[in-house]
């Protein structure tokens, strides 16, 4: 059966209402597109969740500051949506910015990621998760599914979904999806498109990173941090934005006496390209 492509919300509702008729469950696995084989997993993911599976390609313009890479953001529909149809995705929503916020590209009312918008992430890129949580929150009221596939990489971004669903109690499943990785652990990101060969190897600096504070876990979170930080001083073709280890059920900074799963987060700037990684671990 060809993929259904979705322009509009009304026709987009309306697939989904036929769809429900036949009593099928529904996944989405929403994208910026650019797809790579990390979100090609989050698609296999959705089908062990639902009968029908759709994915979304849009560049939200409220999740990106004023001086970040949104017309850098690459845009390749055709190619994303012949990767879909390999993967037998039943539908792809590709909205304009136009039909997605009407008043010019921006949106009046808006979701808020409260203080843990404004930490790490939030504090690199103030705004962004409001602009996620938006756009995600609309999506969501959109399509309407029963699950939806976020990758684990982001982890902040992943948490605060999570923590949106429940708060506003809308009725779906949020399902993590584990990092895929190149073979040397760099994890997978339409911005790695942007490296050049050079910065590609440098690019390598986060997972080793990762690794030392795994390894320096049984010693404690200040053993961990020192440990990833020596990765980086050795490393000067990559600019450190942040390194923190959190508590991954509520991420709260992890302090030295903290015992149990933690959650070490990175990101930084390789050349001008910024990229996040982190790493679940435990400190016995």
């Amino acid at each position: 059966m060809p993929i259904q492509t979705l322009t509009t919300i009304d026709e987009t509702r309306s697939y989904v209402a036929r769809a429900r008729a036949e009593g099928k469950r529904v996944a989405l696995v929403p994208t910026m597109g650019a797809l790579h084989a990390g979100h090609l997993e989050l698609v296999r993911v959705a089908r062990e969740h639902a009968d029908v599976v759709i994915a979304s390609l849009f560049v939200n313009p409220l999740q990106f500051g004023p001086h970040e890479d949104l017309a850098r953001y690459p845009r390749m529909p055709q190619a994303d949506t012949e990767q879909l149809i390999v993967l037998g995705v039943e539908a792809v929503f590709m909205p304009s910015v136009e039909e997605m916020y009407p008043d010019g590209g921006r949106s009046a009312t808006l979701v808020t990621a409260g203080h843990l918008g404004t930490v790490l992430e939030g504090r690199s890129r103030p705004g962004h998760y409001d602009g996620v949580l938006t756009v995600v929150a609309k999506l969501f009221s959109i399509v309407q599914p029963d699950a939806a596939m976020f990758g684990e990489k982001d982890a902040q971004q992943l948490f605060l979904v999570r923590r949106m669903v429940r708060d506003l109690n809308l009725p779906l499943t949020i399902v993590g999806v584990p990092t895929v990785r190149e073979a040397d652990g760099l994890a997978l990101s339409s911005r790695n498109a942007m490296l050049s060969k050079g910065e590609r190897q440098d690019a390598r600096a986060l997972s080793r990173a990762l690794e030392a504070a795994g390894s320096a876990a049984d010693r404690g979170v200040e053993a961990m941090l020192a440990a990833a930080q020596s990765v980086f001083q050795s490393d000067s073709g990559v600019q450190l934005d942040y390194l923190a280890v959190v508590d991954p059920g509520t991420f709260a900074f992890a302090g030295e006496q903290h015992h149990g799963p933690v959650q070490v987060l990175i990101a930084a700037r390789v050349g001008t390209v910024r990229l996040i990684d982190n790493l679940v671990t435990v400190i016995p």
